[in-house]
Parts: structure tokens; sequence; C-alpha cells
């Protein structure tokens, strides 16, 4: 209507970091996969563009029909040229930008700016609740219902976030963590008794993490393999969280691409579980793209995590497979899944600054 006014809600960082808990966020991303798995031209796969002087700027673009959302999550950060060839380093990181569409009116309903934590935790590591539940919808789908015993890798706000996940969908008794450096497990460990009812163990040993685990989470900032599939048993579950990106390679950042994972890890697995196998190919995501060029499994082993969440797939049909979820990368099938919740609840407290804005064409 011409002459007309509409109101979005910008919404900054404070205002957004104590609204959403792990199981309310595990549903809300298991919802959003399964959806992208029905229609899936509404998720397309992350895209990174880097600038000379070290700046990757990452898009996530996509929506989820059921929640009446469409648009995009963006974030930018500055890449360590020189790293050491077994680790990331991040020196800057800038708040992630949630841009949020009406999906069936076109209207912009809303601008999000920063990350969005667990309302218990606060923030630890960029993307950790989303990453975390994503792989609780692996949890759910996955992990065998009578596990117990966890292996960690790991033991920063990624790790905290998984356990947090995991703790949502099986009742784990025990926690075995392992960290390159002593005080670090031992650290995380005490303060993870105060969040969890479980058994946390620091762990000197790697194989250990491994032997008579039902999960085992990798949550490092590895560029390498931290443990043998040769050490993996019948019915664990494993999840690995390192993406890699083959433009970090191509720019000189890296050697070779990222992964937590060996060759033998997939090639062991019943079957591996990505989000998007798309980027996979695109991104030449090392922990599943090399094995596969090199022979080791084919394209028919992988599926989608949405295909699990809608059904498509049956997930474990067994307490003797090794499956395993290669949490490769975010999608707005998650993002924009959180987002728009936290959006909603924010509306209700009545947090965020409406901004009028003019009608299309009426300026």
């Amino acid at each position: 209507m011409t002459g007309s006014n509409y109101s979005i809600l910008l919404l900054k960082p404070q205002e957004i970091r104590d609204v959403i808990g792990m199981d309310t966020a595990i549903d809300l991303v298991e919802q959003g996969y399964a959806e992208a798995s029905q229609f899936p031209i509404i998720n397309a796969p992350r895209r990174r563009v880097h600038s000379r002087a070290n700046v990757r700027i990452s898009n996530f673009p996509g929506g989820i029909d059921g929640l009446g959302v469409i648009g995009s999550m963006s974030r930018g950060e500055r890449v360590v040229h020189d790293h050491s060839a077994n680790d990331q380093e991040y020196p800057y990181r800038e708040h992630p930008v949630y841009l949020m569409w009406d999906a069936t009116t076109a209207e912009l309903k809303s601008i999000m700016i920063g990350e969005i934590t667990e309302k218990r935790i606060g923030f630890s590591s960029l993307m950790a609740l989303r990453t975390a539940a994503t792989s609780g919808v692996g949890f759910r789908h996955l992990a065998r219902k009578d596990s117990k015993v966890c292996g960690v890798f790991g033991s920063s706000g990624q790790a905290l976030h998984k356990i947090l996940a995991l703790q949502n969908e099986r009742k784990i008794e025990t926690y075995k963590i392992y960290s390159r450096s002593a005080d670090n497990r031992e650290a995380f460990c005490k303060r993870m008794r105060e969040l969890v009812d479980a058994e946390f163990i620091p762990m000197s040993e790697t194989q250990q993490v491994i032997r008579g685990s039902d999960v085992v989470i990798c949550a490092t900032s590895s560029n390498v393999p931290v443990f043998d599939g040769n050490w993996l048993e019948p019915g664990q579950h494993v999840v690995t969280v390192v993406g890699s990106n083959s433009a970090l390679v191509k720019g000189g950042w890296l050697q070779s691409g990222r992964r937590e994972n060996d060759d033998e890890t997939v090639r062991r697995a019943d079957f591996i579980v990505t989000n998007w196998k798309e980027s996979i190919e695109s991104e030449k995501q090392a922990g599943v793209w090399d094995p596969i060029q090199q022979g080791v499994i084919g394209w028919d082993k992988i599926v989608e995590l949405g295909d699990v969440a809608a059904g498509a797939h049956p997930g474990r049909t067994s307490d003797e497979q090794i499956t395993y979820h290669a949490n490769n990368n975010g999608t707005a099938a998650a993002d924009l899944a959180i987002a728009h919740w936290v959006y909603e609840e924010c509306k209700k407290m009545g947090r965020g600054q409406p901004i009028l804005l003019p009608r299309p064409g009426d300026v």
C-alpha cells in the first residue's frame, strides 16, 4: 500500500544470549534438517570468500517453511596465515548477523546481531550451540539407546556444548576427557561436574578415551586426525566437527585439508551421516572427500542428516553398527531454526528495537 510503513526488529548480542536451552535447540535443528530433506531448494550449502588480508566471510542461506522463515546468517573472521600445521587459530571473530524474511510475504522480519548462546552457559566458542544441537540430532538417531560411557577429545566450549547435547538425549554416566594440556582437561572436568550429573575423568592416553566408550565426541581445533580408527569398537557412535575448506589450502593457509578423523574411521563405519553432502565436494572437506578420492569409501556410504531426521533413512538399525556423524558444516536449516525461535521469544519478552521502514518504492 503506497505511503505505508512497516517495522522490523533489531536484536543485539546482549538481548539474545540467555533465551534458548539445548533441548529446544535440538528439536528445532531436527525440524530444520527434516524439512530441508523434504524440500531441498529452501537451503543451500555454506559459501565462503577470502580476502588477501586473511579475512574470511562465511554465508549460510536457507530457511524452514514450517517456521515461516527464510534468510541467511553471515559471519566474518581473520585467519592466521602462518599457523601451525596441527591447529587452527583465529585472532578475531566478528558477531554473526542473521537476516530473517517472512517465507510467505517476503517482508523483512528481523536483523539479529550476535552469538545465540545456551541460556545456562553463555558464550564459550563460535557457533557452539548450533553445532552441538546438530550433533544432538545425530545422538538422537544414531547413538545406542543404552549408551552410558562417552569419550571426549577436546576441553573447550565445543566439547562442553556437545556433552550438554548428548546428556539431553542419553543418560551418560561417565565421560572420559582428553586434552593435550593436563591443566585444561582437569579444569574442564571440574567445570562439567558442576553442570552435569555424571562422572568426569581426565585421560592422558588417547586410546583409553575410545576403549569401552559408547559415544566418541571429537570437538577440537585440530587439523589432523585425533585418534586411530583401528581402536573403534562395535556399537560406537562417533561425531567430529572439523569441516575442511579447500580455499584455506588454495590460499596458502593450510598445506592440506583439515580433518579430525582418519581413513580407517570412515572405512569401518557402517554408514556416514553428513549435514550436507554437496559441501563435501564443493569444499573438498578432507575427512570424507580424501577417502572418497582414494577409493577407501564410495558416495553410497554417505547419507544426509535431514534424511535421517525425516525418516527417509533409518539411522542406527543394530547395536553392533559403528555410526559416524561428520558434522561437516552448519547450514541455515539449523541457524535460522534457532534464530527464528529466539526472535519470537524476544518479541514476547519486549526485547529489541523496532525500526520503522517505508515500503519499497515509497522512498
